[in-house]
C-alpha cells in the first residue's frame, strides 16, 4: 500500500519512519528547506531531532507528487488543527473515490467550533472515505518502536480495516471504532485537562488532586461527548482514558508544560514561544467550552482553565471556586 503523510512535525515524521518500515511511505512538508535539510541529513531536527529517517522513505514539498503517490491508497495528514480545513480543501476532488484520507490531529476549529467529521463534510464533501487516528501516543516513543495502541475511527468500516493493514505491527496496535465523534472529542478535550493537571501540578497539590482532576476531567469529557451523538463507552478506550491519562501525567506532554508553567506565573505568550510546538489545549480550550454551554454540559473543569488561560483569574482562585462548588452525587 502506499501511504503519504502530509506534514512534517514531531507525529507525522514518527508514523512516516514507522510505515516506511512496511510500505512505501512519502513524506511531504511545505517548507522547501526543510525538506532539502531533510533529505541530505535524514533527521527531522526541528521536531525530532533524535529520530533518524529511513533511506527508504520518500520526502518532498510537491504537494502533487504527494496526492499522486498515495491515490487509491492511504492519505494521513498530520498537520495542527487549524491546517484540517485547508488541506482537506485541497484533497477534495484531487484524490480518487477509493483513497483513504485519516488526520492525526486532535481539537475543535477554533472560528467555527467543529471536530474534524464535520469540518471535512463541509469543506470536502466528495471525500467519502475519512476518519481519524487517535490515541495515547508520543510521537518520540513511536520513532523509537516503543509499544503503542490507537484507534482508527470512521463510519466506513473498510478504512478503518485499512489504518491496520498499513500500520499495524509489532510495536504499534491499531484498534477499529466506527464512533468518530467519540473518538475525537477525547482527543480534543483531553488537552484541555491535561492543562489542568499540569496546573496542578505545578501548584504541587499532590496525587490526591491530580487523580481527582483526571477522574472528573474524564467526566466532563463524557458528557460532553455523549451530548453532541458519541457513545458513552467509547471514553473508557484508547481515544478518551488511555490518551487522556498519557497527556494529563506524561513529561513530553505540552499541554501538560503549559499549565505547570502558568501555574508558575509566567506569561502565557512566553510559554508557547518557548515551547516551539502546538499546544492544541490552548487553542481548543475556549472552544470547547463553547460547544459545551451550546448543548447545555456543565464542564468546571475547562471554564476554570480557560479562565486561567484568558488571563481572568490565578490558577490559586481557579482552584478555590473548583474546591467551594456544592456537593452532588458523583454520577
Amino acid at each position: 500500500m502506499n501511504i503519504t503523510v502530509l506534514g512534517a512535525g514531531a507525529w507525522g515524521t514518527a508514523l512516516a519512519i514507522h510505515s516506511s518500515a512496511q510500505h512505501a511511505t512519502l513524506l511531504w512538508a511545505r517548507d522547501a528547506h526543510q525538506v532539502g535539510h531533510m533529505q541530505e541529513r535524514r533527521v527531522n531536527d526541528r521536531y525530532l531531532p533524535d529520530a533518524t529517517l529511513p533511506e527508504g522513505l520518500r520526502i518532498s514539498e510537491s504537494f502533487d507528487a504527494a496526492v499522486a503517490h498515495a491515490n487509491s491508497g492511504l492519505l494521513i495528514i498530520a498537520t495542527p488543527m487549524a491546517g484540517l480545513g485547508e488541506m482537506l480543501s485541497r484533497l477534495n476532488r484531487a484524490v480518487t473515490p477509493e483513497t483513504g484520507v485519516l488526520w492525526l490531529c486532535k481539537g475543535f476549529q477554533q472560528d467555527t467550533g467543529r471536530l474534524g467529521h464535520e469540518i471535512a463534510r463541509n469543506v470536502a464533501p466528495e471525500l467519502k472515505r475519512v476518519g481519524v487516528l487517535s490515541g495515547p501516543s508520543f510521537a518520540a516513543e513511536v520513532a523509537r518502536r516503543q509499544p503503542t495502541a490507537l484507534v482508527a475511527a470512521s463510519t466506513d468500516p473498510s478504512l478503518s480495516e485499512d489504518a491496520v493493514s498499513a500500520l499495524h505491527s509489532d510495536s504499534l496496535r491499531i484498534y477499529t471504532s466506527n464512533d468518530t465523534v467519540g473518538v475525537e472529542v477525547g482527543g480534543a478535550v483531553k488537552n484541555v485537562m491535561a492543562i489542568a493537571t499540569g496546573l496542578a501540578d505545578g501548584m504541587a497539590l499532590g496525587m490526591n488532586a491530580r487523580a481527582a482532576l483526571i477522574t472528573r476531567g474524564l467526566s466532563e469529557m463524557t458528557r460532553l461527548g455523549v451530548a453532541l451523538g458519541a457513545r458513552a463507552d467509547t471514553f473508557m478506550g484508547l481515544s478518551g482514558l488511555g490518551d487522556l491519562v498519557l497527556t494529563a501525567t506524561g513529561d513530553l506532554s505540552r499541554n501538560r508544560q503549559v499549565g505547570m508553567r502558568l501555574a508558575q506565573q509566567l506569561p502565557l505568550a512566553q510559554i508557547l514561544a518557548d515551547l516551539g510546538h502546538v499546544a492544541e489545549g490552548v487553542r481548543s480550550a475556549a472552544v470547547v467550552l463553547r460547544r459545551a454551554n451550546g448543548v447545555g454540559v456543565d464542564m468546571p473543569i475547562t471554564a476554570s482553565v480557560v479562565s486561567v488561560l484568558k488571563g481572568e483569574s490565578t490558577p490559586a482562585e481557579s482552584l478555590e471556586n473548583l474546591m467551594g462548588r456544592d456537593a452532588r452525587a458523583e454520577g
